[in-house]
């Protein structure tokens, strides 16, 4: 008689995950502050009282200055648009509120319509803030008035994390998601992933999704097969 063969009893079951939402906390509390972006907080805290009425934040992809951008944002009731949003048109609405953000500047806007808002935000008394992965010397302005604007404007740079920033990055993220996990898992994925907190919110996501559909705990080869999985598509 032969028997029939025997299935894997030991894997569980995989589920579909729902993708319930989870609430971030971005405000001011929330910002975790290391060696590599300290600079920029600091500055962004000392708003109304900045050096100059234009501040130009460059920092690569994933360096957190879409949280920064959100907490200034929430302190300094600004007004925030992407560069390639800005129009003339929409300056005088911008200018009324206490601040403005444009965001991605290394993706392109509109000079003319730049340079009347730092104009009118100058005569108004209004603190700007621009956002770049790159500085205003590799934006190719044609304008040399606006050249000399931004020439004058004060720099400040967010690095890509360290090690110590991104694991508290990781226990916030895992914390946000109301996943108790391990700390020594937490320090697997630092010394295994890309420097860049964007890796950090995607891998978070991906590790908590596949321990849901598996209904398995999240452990080292787990995260570390995920973190693979993410780092190869980001």
């Amino acid at each position: 008689m032969t028997s029939a063969p025997l299935t894997n009893m030991a894997e569980p079951p995989r589920q579909l995950p729902l993708n319930l939402p989870h609430e971030s906390a971005l405000g001011r509390e929330d910002y975790l502050v290391g060696k590599s972006n300290q600079a920029a907080f600091e500055l962004l805290q000392s708003w109304p009282h900045w050096p100059s009425p234009v501040v130009v934040l460059a920092g690569p992809v994933g360096s957190g200055k879409t949280h920064l951008v959100e907490a200034f944002r929430a302190e300094a009731n600004a007004a925030v648009l992407s560069a390639r949003a800005l129009s003339s048109e929409k300056v005088p609405a911008l200018i009324a509120a206490d601040a403005v953000v444009l965001e991605d500047a290394h993706e392109g806007f509109d000079q003319t319509a730049l340079f009347h808002l730092l104009n009118a935000a100058r005569q108004s008394g209004v603190k700007v803030l621009i956002t770049s992965r790159t500085w205003p010397q590799a934006w190719q302005i044609t304008l040399p008035d606006l050249s000399s604007r931004l020439r004058a404007a004060t720099p400040v740079e967010i690095l890509e994390p360290d090690d110590e920033l991104l694991r508290q990055v990781l226990v916030k993220l895992f914390a946000d998601r109301q996943l108790a996990v391990d700390l020594g898992v937490v320090d697997y994925i630092v010394v295994r992933m890309e420097r860049s907190v964007d890796v950090a919110i995607r891998a978070v996501e991906a590790i908590d999704q596949e321990a849901l559909a598996g209904r398995v705990k999240i452990t080292k080869p787990l995260a570390g097969r995920v973190l693979e999985t993410v780092q190869k598509s980001v």
